[in-house]
């Protein structure tokens, strides 16, 4: 039987049924073209989308320290240690997920220890970036740049991946600026591999080498879905596994980042394993998979949120749970006070509880990564005595150069340059914007002045 061109691709699109397009609407697909001298092409995707994926190009110090032989300090009194600095450059990929506020993410080892980040767009530009945060355990750094003119990706679901997907990857591998490779979602929740503290990687065979670090993983609809951030296989090549670490969680961590300068992690307060065929019959479940509870801890989270020991957690926020690395992995990238739906199996009932999750860090953020004249100074989101949100000086430096220009412990910062800034975020915001003299609205006491700072 002769098949047409157009039944090709009316079968084709079933292969991609998982990305919402039906048979019926193949003309709608991303690689389908109208003409008949033209092939199904990602090319008009890709047109949109890699304008959004630029390339890094790092340089900075780089400090070692070697112990010194005993016997040398005994006789020629050399010091302990022996330090010694070398610079080093290093080049990987990034994302724009802000256009407008210049916010590109990548990972936190492209950037880690770098004095100069350059980044450089589709279009030839280059700016200056300066780091807003990273997250050393999930290897994820938030940079911004000062531009018009940006293209930023759009974010997918990553939840709503299967296995079979198919995704494309953008990056610059071996500093090869725009390479595009493809290939499908060869698995998802993928830990244990001792790549980084917090694990829940997306597995793809779509071709990713040194440099992809920090690039796109898109979906055929051009989403971003995930953040290029590691391979397996020998001498660092390619062999068709390499891991993304999925938009939903990257976004949960760049809005902390964005918002205190740092990753406030959530806290769920349990100890447990994973549930496997033994444990389940022990257990009387008839569960094979999921997060087994061994140990809540009081006054927890958990535990105000009713979870007890012996609980096998099977679902959150109603996508299937399959490893506890994997629970231990979205908790801890949401953010202290998110609201989370546990799905539990309790002496074979199924049950949903609401979590307000903990704050597993409890801390403040550094002034300084928000403008260098704040040096000295840690910041909180608060009120004042009316109510009014502001931003507190929970801790002040003596003689820092926060302290100079005239902020005090407890003091509340309303605004900026008559801008009213409720939060830490907004503030940061602000500062940003802000040329020229710096006037910063205070609050102390009964009393509200002005505190200038001189660019």
């Amino acid at each position: 039987m002769k098949v047409s061109f157009r039944q090709y691709v009316v079968a084709s699109a079933v292969l991609v049924s998982s990305l919402g397009f039906s048979v019926n609407s193949y003309a709608a697909l991303p690689f389908f073209s109208d003409k008949k001298d033209e092939v199904p092409s990602l090319a008009p995707m890709l047109e949109e989308a890699t304008p959004a994926v630029v390339s890094i190009a790092v340089e900075g110090t780089q400090t070692s320290r070697q112990q010194v032989p005993e016997m040398f300090r005994y006789f020629f009194g050399a010091p302990q240690e022996q330090v010694q600095e070398r610079p080093f450059k290093g080049l990987g990929s990034g994302v724009i997920i802000d256009a407008d506020k210049g916010y590109v993410v990548t990972n936190n080892h492209v950037v880690d220890n770098a004095d100069e980040i350059t980044v450089k767009l589709t279009d030839g530009r280059e700016f200056t970036a300066k780091k807003l945060g990273s997250d050393e355990q999930s290897d994820i750094a938030l940079l911004k740049i000062d531009s018009d003119n940006l293209t930023a990706l759009p974010l997918a679901d990553s939840d709503a991946l299967r296995v079979g997907d198919f995704v494309v990857a953008i990056g610059n591998p071996f500093g090869l600026s725009q390479t595009v490779t493809s290939g499908i979602v060869s698995a998802l929740g993928r830990s244990g591999l001792n790549i980084g503290g917090y694990e829940d990687f997306i597995q793809t065979d779509a071709a990713i080498n040194r440099g992809n670090s920090g690039g796109a993983l898109v979906s055929l609809r051009g989403e971003l879905v995930g953040i290029n951030t590691a391979i397996f296989g020998p001498n660092g090549g390619n062999v068709g596994i390499g891991f993304a670490i999925p938009s939903n969680m990257m976004k949960s961590l760049v809005d902390q980042i964005a918002e205190y300068g740092e990753v406030r992690r959530g806290l769920l307060g349990i100890l447990g394993s994973d549930i496997d065929a033994g444990l389940a019959e022990a257990m009387n479940a008839d569960v094979n998979i999921g997060a087994f509870v061994s140990e809540v801890t009081p006054e927890s989270a958990a535990d105000k949120a009713g979870i007890q020991a012996g609980d096998i957690i099977t679902g959150i926020n109603g996508r299937n749970l399959h490893s506890f690395q994997e629970l231990r992995a979205k908790i801890s990238s949401m953010g202290a006070g998110a609201e989370v739906e546990l799905t539990v199996m309790r002496k074979g009932k199924k049950m949903d509880l609401d979590v307000v999750l903990g704050d597993a860090t409890q801390s403040t953020v550094t002034a300084a990564q928000i403008h260098p004249a704040l040096e000295g100074a840690t910041l909180t989101n608060g009120t004042d005595e009316a109510g009014n949100a502001g931003v507190v000086i929970s801790e002040l430096a003596n003689g820092s150069p926060a302290a100079r220009i005239g902020l005090k412990p407890d003091d509340i910062v309303m605004g900026v340059n008559r801008l009213r800034t409720p939060s830490v975020a907004e503030f940061r915001d602000a500062l940003d914007k802000a040329k020229g003299v710096i006037a910063l609205n205070v609050k102390r006491g009964n009393s509200t002045l002005y505190l200038l700072i001189r660019q």
